[in-house]
C-alpha cells in the first residue's frame, strides 16, 4: 500500500532542492536562500518591521536577527528606529540591493519556469489554492504551538552561586507580569525587538552536552511560570539527571504547586518584594491582589519542597519596619535572604540606590525572630 507523504517527505524535498539551487546561484552575492526571501520581502515592503517580517515567514526571532544582521553587514539592508515605537526596528533596502534585485527576480523566474514547464495553468492554479489552504492551517497550528512554548533570552553556562550547593547553569525566560522599578533585567521584562531568543533545542543540547559536569539548572527571568511550555522543558532537564531550581515572583500558585507535586522542582526561590501594604508601589502595579502570593507562602511553609524567600533591599522602597513586617508574614520560614540592591545601569527606573551595611544589619535583626535562618547576600566588604 502506497503512503501519501506529500505533507512531509515530498514538501521537504522541494524545500531542499529550492535551497540547494538558490544557495549555489546566490553565493556570488554572499547570501543564501533564506536571506533572499527576506531581502525580497523588504524590497517589496520598504519600512517593514522586523517583528512583522518574522510573523510573515513564521521565523523565530533568533533566525530573523542573525539573517538581518548579515544583510546589514553586507550593506544590502539598513535598519532604522521607528518614530512611533523606539524599540521597533524598521528595515529598508540600499542602492546595492536595488541594483541586484532585477537579477534576483530573473533568477526566481527561470527557476519557476523550470519547475512548472510541463504543468498546465489549471494544474498550477489547483496547486496554489491547495498550498494556500495548507499554509493557513499550518500557521494556525504553529501559532498555538508558539503560545505553549518556553522562550529563553539568556544562558549563563556555569554558576556556583545561583543554585545552593550545586554546580549549575542558569537560563533566563522572557516576559514578566510585574514592573518592579529596581529590576535589573529590564530587557527581559519588556523584550526589546533586537533581543535574540535562544531556542529550547539549543538549551537542551547544551544541557545534554554538559550533563556529566552540571548538577542542576536554575530557571529565572522574567517570570518563568508565565510560560506554558515550562513543564516540558523541566521534564527534559530532569531526564538528564539534573536538579531544577525555580526563581519566581510567586504570582502563580497553581502552576507552582503542579510542578512541585509532580516532583519536577528541587528548590524554589520566591522574591518577596516588600511588606503587603507597600507591594503595589514596589512592583509598579496599582491595586495588586496578593492572594496568589499568600497561597505560595503558606504552601512553601508546609515544606513540600526545599525553598527560600528573599528580598532585594532598595533605599527608596524599604525601611527597617518593612522587613519586620515581612518577617511576620513569612513566620516560620526555613530561609530568608536580604540582598542589597546594585545598580547595573539596566533597571526599569533610574536613580535608585542601595542601603548602608548598618541598615542591612538592622533589617536582619528585626526579621531574625520570625525565621529559622536569615543571611545577607551581595554585601560589599
Amino acid at each position: 500500500m502506497s503512503e501519501k507523504n506529500y505533507l512531509s517527505l515530498d514538501s521537504s524535498i522541494l524545500y531542499r532542492c529550492n535551497q540547494k539551487h538558490y544557495d549555489k546561484l546566490l553565493s556570488k552575492y554572499e547570501i543564501g536562500y533564506t536571506q533572499l526571501i527576506l531581502l525580497t520581502q523588504i524590497y517589496e515592503n520598504e519600512g517593514v518591521s522586523m517583528n512583522e517580517l518574522a510573523s510573515r515567514g513564521v521565523y523565530d526571532k533568533g533566525t530573523i536577527t542573525k539573517s538581518i544582521q548579515r544583510l546589514e553587514q553586507l550593506s544590502y539592508v539598513r535598519i532604522e528606529n521607528s518614530e512611533v515605537d523606539k524599540r521597533s526596528k524598521l528595515l529598508y533596502t540600499t542602492e546595492k540591493t536595488q541594483d541586484i534585485m532585477p537579477k534576483l527576480y530573473q533568477m526566481r523566474s527561470e527557476w519557476s519556469s523550470h519547475l512548472s514547464g510541463d504543468i498546465s495553468s489549471e494544474e498550477l492554479d489547483i496547486y496554489n489554492k491547495v498550498q494556500a489552504k495548507l499554509i493557513e492551517k499550518a500557521r494556525e497550528y504553529t501559532t498555538e504551538l508558539d503560545s505553549e512554548d518556553v522562550r529563553f533570552y539568556g544562558l549563563q553556562k556555569l554558576t556556583l552561586l545561583d543554585f545552593p550547593g550545586r554546580m549549575a547553569c542558569t537560563v533566563f525566560t522572557g516576559g514578566c507580569n510585574m514592573r518592579c522599578p529596581f529590576c535589573h533585567n529590564r530587557s527581559l521584562v519588556f523584550l526589546n525587538e533586537n533581543d535574540s531568543e535562544i531556542s529550547v533545542n539549543d538549551i537542551v543540547d547544551y544541557l545534554e552536552n554538559r550533563s556529566k559536569v552540571l548538577d542542576g539548572v536554575c530557571i529565572t527571568g522574567g517570570e518563568p511560570l508565565l510560560h506554558k511550555g515550562l513543564k516540558d522543558f523541566i521534564k527534559k532537564a530532569k531526564s538528564l539527571g539534573l536538579q531544577v531550581k525555580l526563581d519566581t515572583n510567586g504570582s502563580n500558585f497553581e502552576k507552582l504547586k503542579e510542578l512541585v507535586e509532580e516532583g519536577l522542582l528541587d528548590y524554589v526561590a520566591v522574591d518577596i518584594k516588600n511588606c503587603p501594604k507597600k507591594y503595589p508601589e514596589t512592583i509598579g502595579l496599582q491595586n495588586y491582589d496578593l492572594s496568589e502570593i499568600e497561597k505560595v507562602i503558606s504552601y512553601l511553609l508546609e515544606d513540600h519542597v526545599d525553598y527560600e524567600f528573599r528580598t532585594t533591599i532598595v533605599k527608596q522602597f524599604h525601611e527597617v519596619s518593612d522587613i519586620e513586617e515581612i518577617g511576620k508574614w513569612i513566620k516560620g520560614a526555613k530561609r530568608y535572604y536580604l540582598q542589597n540592591f546594585e545598580d547595573h545601569g539596566t533597571c526599569i527606573q533610574s536613580g535608585l540606590s542601595e542601603v548602608g551595611i548598618e541598615t542591612l544589619e538592622k533589617m536582619k535583626e528585626v526579621a531574625k525572630p520570625y525565621v529559622k535562618e536569615i543571611e545577607l547576600r551581595g554585601v560589599k566588604e
